[in-house]
């Protein structure tokens, strides 16, 4: 059975979330982390490198890193509609969506969040870049693979829920969080992020 290490109210709930979207059985060890406005600090129990969330453990196996995280266990249930297997026609867009967040999508909008594109032009032409590539994605489909969710629309997804403000004014955008939102996975995760007691049922 997976372990989830997990923080409340961090990136590692959208790992929780996607557990939840593949009814896996799992266990969860909450851990403190350093968070980014200095509070909390690093948990001697917490496996992963740098003492940051999330991490998973299963069959004395470490993985860390959100979308590595989402491809092994979208490969370890191979039945969900979360992931896309091998011979799939989406494969090649799902393992390019997964490593476009994390390579892409993440590292230009932290510049555009922390005002670093406002004096680089070359960040801000990336971080343009990067909103014209998902916004006229999702003008076309309704996930980012088509007309399927994955497991890249909940990192995404999940970004955006907690600062919309990461890609620009878009209708589109807009249906895209409030469709991923609303799912009953996502409010069960939420339910069990906020639990103190570090167990769920």
């Amino acid at each position: 059975m997976p372990t989830l290490f997990h923080a409340p109210m961090s990136r590692s709930g959208r790992i929780l979330w996607l557990l939840e979207e593949l009814g896996a059985e799992y266990d969860i060890r909450y851990v403190s982390i350093r968070r980014w406005d200095g509070s909390g600090s690093p948990d001697d129990n917490n496996p992963h490198p740098h003492k940051q969330v999330p991490a998973l453990l299963h069959n004395g196996v470490l993985i860390t890193e959100s979308t590595a995280i989402s491809q092994y266990l979208t490969e370890l249930f191979p039945g969900s509609e979360m992931g896309r297997p091998a011979g799939h026609p989406e494969r090649g867009a799902y393992l390019s969506w997964l490593a476009y967040y994390a390579g892409v999508i993440e590292p230009c909008g932290t510049a555009f969040i922390s005002g670093m594109t406002q004096s680089n032009p070359n960040l801000a032409r990336g971080y343009e870049e990067m909103c014209a590539h998902v916004i006229a994605t999702l003008d076309s489909q309704p996930y980012l693979l088509g007309a399927q969710v994955s497991a890249a629309d909940l990192m995404l997804g999940g970004a955006l829920s907690w600062m919309r403000k990461l890609l620009p004014d878009s209708g589109s955008v807009d249906r895209y969080v409030q469709t991923l939102t609303s799912r009953p996975a996502l409010a069960r995760a939420r339910e069990i992020d906020a639990k103190p007691d570090g167990f769920h049922d």
